[in-house]
């Protein structure tokens, strides 16, 4: 298994799902060696986690997972353009796998990409390639890095097997790449429940339980503030929301290179004193958040799945959600609206916040789609191409 990051050294829920993925594959016998570019420093029972270089820990927190290629060292801090860090990590990946035995060969988005053609050169084992997102997702629906096209498009072509996390996905996969759709199969993320942590009932907002008591309403979003996530259409909506209410506050979780733009905008909206800007959070102050909130909105404009929803539901809150996600293929109790249409986003929450019944209702259905999520499908449904492939390659 190759991949780019695991808790807790995430910055989102690519490293959650690579973790909780392997854990569900394991417990249905699959032997599994994870590599990652830097050093572990947390170790799991049920897979080895190997480095492929002698970096400590990445510094993921500020810029996300696809430009955090900040290491440290014990000579300090040191940057390798994004490429040639790739490269580096298929070079030492080579090296590692040199006195390893393995099957199959299973890379985490394009960031591996190059390792796992790499592998598959000198060992001729077959190779499945996890799609979480591609370049168009990450550029906000526009073209993005032409570089990072061309890997992905070749590694695809090139690959024995493609797994993409929705039906929205693989479509894109097919549209942007021209990849055959029978070589594409979706494995729908999922959440494992039984990570949930749950405080005693002290929020660690405080402002906010405060002003809850007064009477306001909380929006919550959590995630990088990057513009694949859709944050600008949210404050433009959250700006019609205060002109209905004025005692509704936006509590924005996560960091990214929009985060100053952001900021700025809910300036220039006029609507600063209703917005608060975290920061980058995990542990009990992320759990606070989806709990402290009366409504979850994840407004993306390209969301190839989309976790926050789930853990929303998981500590008792409902959701608005794009269309434009893949979570919209399986989240039925929740709200849905186009990631553009700026009114009707408004409108939902406004009309969400106005009835607490609607409110608890959605929460209620939403929690037992919840309690029903396992990554064990999706596990089998792998397990069972391994196999395939496996006995292809005997």
């Amino acid at each position: 298994m190759l991949g780019w990051e695991l808790p807790p050294h995430n910055s989102g829920g690519l490293g959650v799902a690579c973790l909780q993925l392997s854990k569900a594959l394991a417990s249905s016998g699959a032997d599994i060696s994870f590599i990652l570019p830097y050093s572990p420093t947390a170790g799991y029972d049920f897979m080895k986690v190997l480095g492929a270089s002698d970096a400590t820990a990445p510094i993921p927190y500020a810029t996300g997972v696809y430009e955090s290629y900040k290491y440290l060292t014990a000579s300090g801090s040191f940057d390798l353009d994004l490429h040639d860090q790739q490269e580096l990590y298929a070079h030492r990946v080579g090296l590692l796998a040199e006195s390893m035995e393995f099957d199959i060969v299973h890379a985490h988005d394009w960031l591996t990409f190059r390792a796992a053609l790499l592998l598959r050169e000198r060992h001729g084992c077959p190779i499945v390639l996890h799609v979480h997102s591609i370049e168009r997702d990450r550029a906000g629906g526009h073209g993005g890095n032409p570089l990072v096209r061309k890997v992905e498009a070749t590694s695809m072509l090139l690959a024995d097997h493609v797994f993409a996390v929705s039906e929205r996905t693989k479509q894109m996969i097919v549209d942007d790449y021209g990849i055959p759709a029978d070589k594409i199969e979706v494995a729908h993320n999922s959440i494992d429940p039984d990570v949930f942590e749950f405080s005693d009932g002290n929020n660690s907002y405080h402002y906010l339980k405060y002003l809850k008591d007064k009477g306001w309403r909380v929006v919550a979003n959590a995630g990088r503030l990057t513009v694949q996530k859709g944050l600008p259409h949210l404050l433009a909506a959250a700006r019609q929301v205060v002109d209905y209410n004025p005692r509704t506050v936006f509590l924005i979780v996560g960091d990214g290179e929009q985060k100053d733009e952001l900021i700025r905008l809910a300036a220039d909206n006029g609507i600063a004193r209703n917005v608060i800007f975290t920061g980058f959070q995990r542990g009990q102050r992320l759990r606070d958040a989806f709990s402290i909130a009366d409504l979850f909105v994840m407004p993306s404009i390209s969301e190839p799945f989309g976790l926050t929803p789930f853990e929303a539901a998981g500590y008792g809150t409902p959701s608005l959600i794009s269309y434009q996600s893949g979570a919209s293929e399986v989240l039925r109790s929740c709200l849905k609206v186009d990631f553009w249409d700026i009114d009707l986003m408004a409108s939902k929450i406004i009309g969400a916040l106005r009835s607490q019944a609607l409110l608890d209702e959605l929460s209620r259905n939403a929690r037992i789609e919840f309690e029903k999520l396992s990554w064990q499908q999706t596990a089998d449904k792998i397990n069972s191409r391994y196999q395939k492939m496996a006995g292809a390659y005997a």
